[in-house]
């Protein structure tokens, strides 16, 4: 069988924010896979990042499938906004969802494939009475909240014990790592049995992000 490259998925919350539309038709040319959107509440985390508005001014450019990142209580409400905006993928997390079972039937009703993150302190095994209905797992790399951050290096251990729990039931559910992923760190992961790298910092504050882009994407999975 053989390898395939990784899926990239930049991060815009690194990116400028006075020039967004330059940083999305970056990603439109570049080999990323995805355009990663962080959405917070200031509630869940820390810091309050892109709305509404914002997304649905610079969704008629964004060329790359949309892999939205869901840092928000009760983002079960909001399942409608984001499939009306042609959201591919929907995240949402395991810290702030009582109801997880229903919340991933929601997201798929709409139309959207489900993921589920964890914060860095959450059990990858938590997830095993729903991970069977899951199209991906986005295990966060660090406190999620804010770019830039270090990454937890027992961040690699979590991803081999997911990947083994999804090999043992025959799955195809992806696993996405987000937070201080860089070619080094994402080599890393990749070999962990990661799918999907988040790269905001690396991408955005790289001399060439395309580059940065290609780096990540030449790590080949099995």
């Amino acid at each position: 069988m053989s390898a395939q490259t990784t899926i990239v998925a930049p991060s815009l919350l690194s990116a400028d924010f006075l020039h967004l539309e330059q940083a999305i038709r970056m990603v439109n040319e570049s080999e990323a896979d995805w355009l990663h959107i962080d959405v917070m509440d200031g509630v869940f985390v820390p810091n309050i990042s892109f709305g509404f508005p914002i997304l649905e001014a610079i969704r008629p450019i964004i060329q790359k499938p949309l892999d939205v990142h869901l840092m928000i209580v009760e983002p079960t409400k909001f399942v409608r906004e984001f499939a009306a905006l042609g959201v591919d993928t929907m995240n949402v997390h395991y810290e702030v969802s009582p109801h997880l079972h229903r919340s991933i039937g929601a997201i798929k009703s709409a139309g959207m494939k489900a993921a589920v993150t964890l914060n860095p302190h959450t059990p990858v095994e938590l997830l095993s009475d729903v991970l069977d209905d899951l199209d991906m797992v986005l295990l966060m790399s660090v406190n999620p909240g804010f770019g830039g951050q270090k990454f937890i290096p027992r961040t690699v251990d979590k991803v081999r014990r997911l990947k083994a729990m999804i090999q043992e039931r025959g799955l195809h559910t992806l696993i996405e790592v987000d937070g201080g992923v860089n070619a080094s760190t994402g080599a890393l992961l990749v070999e962990a049995g990661a799918d999907a790298l988040v790269a905001g910092s690396y991408v955005f504050s790289h001399p060439d992000p395309k580059a940065a882009i290609h780096s990540l994407k030449e790590l080949s999975r099995p």
